[in-house]
């Protein structure tokens, strides 16, 4: 079996809720968000992984806690949140009323990381995992724009493509492979299934996410 690279993104937060750029900005999950990442426990129940990291962020790391992998987990500096800069805290409506027409994934952030930046980010992480000499499953709590980093080098596209890839918070997907390890894939993406559903659906084993 060619070995699986879960990415989970952490759940709810205020900011992520009102659509603010949350970086480095070390914000709490919501009740609610702990309630997704208790349903994320559930959903990832029975799935087994050789190696776990999450990011040094405390929505990140709680997330991983309450879905039950805390004592397996490394925490991995590079999965961090890109680096807003002078844009923490904004909405991109916010931005847009000073500088219209702004694109994230074109333009970077003043005083904050470029799309460059961040893309190197990913690829270390991305390198880290195909290094992964054990040869099992991967499991990641990250963030939303650098899981989406992640995946676009993943598949070898440029940093920028990382636009195409939205997440939604506490959502699971999988990289993987097609035929053998020189055809990375997209197994599954944004998959949320889990919060919409009840708890007690979620323990049934045909509610694992299917590869």
């Amino acid at each position: 079996m060619l070995p699986l690279i879960y990415l989970v993104r952490h759940g709810e937060t205020e900011w992520s809720l009102s659509g603010q750029h949350t970086g480095l900005t070390d914000k709490p999950l919501t009740s609610d968000g702990e309630q997704q990442a208790l349903k994320l426990k559930t959903a990832l129940a029975g799935l087994k992984f050789d190696l776990v990291y999450t990011s040094p962020l405390t929505r990140a790391k709680k997330t991983c806690e309450l879905a039950g992998f805390a004592e397996q987990a490394e925490v991995l500096d590079n999965l961090s949140e890109w680096h807003y800069g002078d844009y923490e805290g904004k909405t991109t409506s916010e931005i847009r009323l000073g500088r219209p027409g702004f694109s994230p994934f074109r333009d970077g952030f003043p005083q904050g990381e470029a799309v460059e930046e961040i893309g190197i980010r990913a690829e270390l992480v991305v390198n880290k995992l195909r290094e992964n000499k054990q040869g099992g499953n991967i499991l990641l709590f990250s963030h939303g724009h650098m899981l989406r980093f992640v995946a676009a080098r993943w598949l070898g596209l440029p940093s920028s493509d990382a636009r195409i890839f939205n997440l939604s918070t506490a959502s699971i997907s999988i990289l993987g492979y097609d035929h053998n390890l020189a055809e990375p894939v997209i197994k599954l993406w944004n998959d949320d299934h889990h919060l919409k559903i009840r708890v007690e659906q979620l323990a049934s084993p045909s509610a694992s996410p299917a590869v």
